[in-house]
Parts: C-alpha cells; structure tokens; sequence
C-alpha cells in the first residue's frame, strides 16, 4: 500500500526514528500506526542486544531534591558517544527519568526502572532511546539520600553532579548545602569522616604508608608512628569534614559548619562523574 510522507513524518514525531526506518515499518505495518510502533521498538531492542557489548562511558550526569527537601537523587545516563549524549532526545529523557524518581521518591535502581513513565517503563523507555539513536543506552547508577535536609549541585556540562545530606535544617542550610555539595563535587572526598573510611582502606593505606617509612630508612620503632602521621594527612586530604573548605582554605569543612550551627552534621553524599 502507499504510505503518504505525511504519515511517515507523523511516526517520526511519534517515535524519534529516522525517516526510512519509519516509512519502512509503516509498510511492514500496512499503514497500522500501533503496529509500526511495535515493529520500530522491536527493531530498537535488537539494536540493544547488539550493542550488549559495547561501552557506553559517555552521557549525562543530573542531580535534583524534592520541593520539601528531604530528598535527593543523582542519576547518570550513559550512552557511546559525546554527540548523542548531548541531544536534546536523550538529555530530556535522562531529566525526565530523574523529574520521575523525585516526583515519586524512588528507592532504588531496581525500583527506578521497573516504574512506569508515559505509559512504559523505564526499562522500555532506554530501549526505545537505543533504536532512535543506534547506540547501547545505559542506567546503571542511581543514588538517593534523604534527611532532615538534602541539597544538590550539577556542575556545567552535566558530567559531574553530587547529593548531600544533613541532620536538620538551619536559616542558611540552602546556601550551606550548596557550598558542601560543590566541595563535594570538586574535591571528591571517600567518605563523610574517618570512621566512615572502610577499613580496608585504612588497612591499604596504612601498610603503604609504613612500606614509604622503611623505605625512607627510618628506624623500625618509629615506622608506626610516622605511619600514623602519614595516615592522617590521608583522613584530612580525603574525608568531606576535614577538608579544606573550597571557598576558604584556612579553615575545614566542618569548622565552616559549626559556624552556621555547632550541631549540624552533614550525614552522607554521593557523586557521580563520567569517566570516573
């Protein structure tokens, strides 16, 4: 049967696929819009499987907390390439997912992708992405805090965000909460403090530190405690609280805290970054 350009340019609006993929299933479908529907994302979930094997490191990276702010979320959706990630198709989707798990308060990953989105899930929704665009679509980090009060930062580009979490609320948390997210997302601490530090980490650093020490030629009856120094500077240097502030390096993060209120504590973050 003749299909008309009229209607092949309406399934394009429809589906986001390219012209001849669209005239193409038009005439597979005889005309029927629902079943070149279904034609067009059986052909994209086969573009999907193909793609099973390919890397998908680049994307975009978005951050954002409910209007009550008690809760955050950071998500990054990836793809192959610099050009696609940078489509208006594809960075809609990805706000359109976070808009979504904020609106809803998702959980989790799981959660995030089983849920349903203009009548698809989400899982659905990232198939259709890799027919449109013939690239392997990916989201596979997702985080979420939520707290007395949450706050978030998106760094120009969008390939760096970040989500931190706090105790209780103050006059000028807004303005705190930004600023930490921000050290958060520049200086990209391993945890809050150092009794958040897994303790194999403490365990690796240490052994290196003492392994540095010999090799200096110290005496083995001081190699603990200078260990323990070199420590330190490790906790300082890569816990949040102990940081130097950004906005001010003659002080830490956590005496920029105790100025707003000797009570607040910041009590998680999470970022995310492509490429890292």
């Amino acid at each position: 049967m003749a299909i008309t350009a009229a209607e092949v340019n309406k399934l394009r609006q429809i589906t986001g696929s390219g012209m001849m993929d669209c005239k193409n299933a038009l005439v597979e479908a005889e005309g029927d819009f629902d079943k070149a529907i279904d034609i067009l994302r059986k052909k994209g979930q086969k573009i999907a499987a193909k793609r099973a094997d390919r890397s998908a490191n680049e994307g975009f990276v978005v951050a954002k907390a409910s209007n009550d702010a008690t809760y955050a979320a950071v998500l990054m959706l990836n793809c192959e390439t610099d050009f696609v990630g940078k489509t208006d198709d594809f960075t809609q989707l990805a706000s359109d997912i976070l808009n979504h798990a904020v609106e809803q308060k998702i959980k989790n990953l799981e959660q995030l992708k089983e849920s349903m989105l203009k009548g698809q899930t989400i899982e659905a929704l990232l198939t259709d992405m890799s027919g449109k665009t013939g690239e392997k679509i990916e989201l596979n980090q997702f985080n979420v805090l939520e707290d007395a009060y949450v706050s978030y930062y998106n760094h120009n580009g969008n390939r760096l965000a970040s989500i931190v979490a706090f105790n209780k609320t103050t006059q000028n948390l807004p303005t705190i909460g930004h600023e930490i997210a921000m050290q958060v997302a520049a200086m990209n601490p391993i945890s809050v403090n150092e009794d958040s530090v897994p303790d194999d980490v403490k365990n690796h650093e240490l052994e290196i530190a003492k392994e540095q020490v010999r090799n200096e030629g110290k005496p083995e009856n001081m190699v603990e405690k200078i260990a323990m120094g070199k420590l330190n500077k490790f906790f300082k240097e890569n816990t949040l609280i102990n940081q130097d502030f950004i906005r001010d390096n003659k002080k830490t993060v956590k005496q920029y805290m105790v100025e707003e209120d000797k009570d607040l504590v910041c009590k998680g973050f999470y970022r995310l970054q492509l490429g890292a």
